[in-house]
């Protein structure tokens, strides 16, 4: 199997959030700064939609799991941005990350700026940029033409949207503009479909940076079928959902642990072994890098 240097000049930009677009920043670890994470900043769940019931501001929690996931070397520090507090009070379920970048928010930080704040102080090396620096939800229209808010509730529905928004219409954070221009190779995945993949191209910024990149753009697949509404839509249906997103500019890859006999020919079909030897529905970190490795050769 050929490998790439992390010497390498290639960059790559990876699209999602929560633990796909972790998994993924971690097995590209080696290649340091040559590598840019656009985090979706919608999440209204957990401790992350508390802290936006009460603070706003952006969704903390996606961006707060990407670090963690390339943190590689444990200190207090790291012990600390990962600490989740337990107990009956208010505070029962926060983690501590999130609240960290949420103060530093509060303290009219750019988020972009706290972000590589923390970056610095736990040494990590790839780029995490969120999708947007204004506050916005991930809303859906319902095919009986209902307009749902908040990622927890399109996660919730019973049937697959007709189509999905991020409201207000806010826009892109430049600099993961100027990524996506920048980028020999563009990974859309794995990780949740509709709340994780789907919300980035849905700014406009972003719809055009991806309509013009002359990159190669690999949509990866997840290991097993997903619950709620994404799991009820067919690969060419979220392959199709991706390109319109995308200004209408084609998926060159689809990187896979099977053959697709079911999806257009049109797409290359790189077919690897990806599955961890633990989680047969999680991908192993080498095999996600070595997969990753032999796009940039063929690219």
């Amino acid at each position: 199997m050929t490998n790439i240097s992390p010497q390498n000049s290639a960059k790559i930009v990876a699209i999602g959030g929560g633990h796909g677009l972790g998994r993924m920043l971690s097995a590209l670890s080696d290649y340091g700064s040559q590598v840019t994470g656009i985090v979706t900043t919608t999440d209204n769940g957990g401790s992350t939609g508390r802290i936006r019931a009460c603070q706003g501001g952006i969704a903390w929690g996606d961006t707060r799991n990407c670090i963690n996931q390339l943190i590689t070397e444990p200190s207090v520090g790291s012990m600390i941005f990962e600490y989740r507090f337990k107990g009956t009070g208010e505070l029962n379920g926060h983690n501590l990350g999130n609240l960290m970048l949420t103060a530093l928010d509060n303290l009219s930080i750019r988020p972009l700026d706290a972000i590589n704040l923390i970056r610095d102080m736990l040494k990590v090396e790839p780029h995490i940029v969120p999708m947007t620096e204004h506050p916005a939800d991930l809303s859906a229209m319902t095919p009986n033409g209902d307009i749902i808010y908040g990622e927890t509730s399109v996660d919730e529905l019973e049937e697959v949207p007709l189509r999905l928004y991020v409201e207000p219409a806010v826009p892109a954070t430049k600099e993961a503009v100027t990524a996506i221009e920048e980028a020999d190779v563009i990974l859309l995945g794995p990780g949740s479909f509709l709340t994780s993949v789907m919300p980035p191209l849905l700014l406009k910024d972003i719809e055009g940076a991806l309509k013009a990149s002359k990159a190669t753009i690999a949509f990866v697949t997840n290991l097993d079928k997903e619950k709620g509404p994404a799991g009820m839509m067919d690969l060419s249906t979220m392959l199709h959902w991706c390109e319109r997103g995308m200004g209408g500019r084609h998926i060159d890859v689809v990187i896979t642990d099977k053959a697709l006999p079911d999806i257009e020919p049109r797409y290359h079909q790189q077919i690897e072994e990806l599955a961890a030897s633990n989680h047969n529905w999680r991908h192993d970190r080498c095999k996600l890098k070595d997969a990753v490795d032999k796009l940039l050769v063929s690219r």
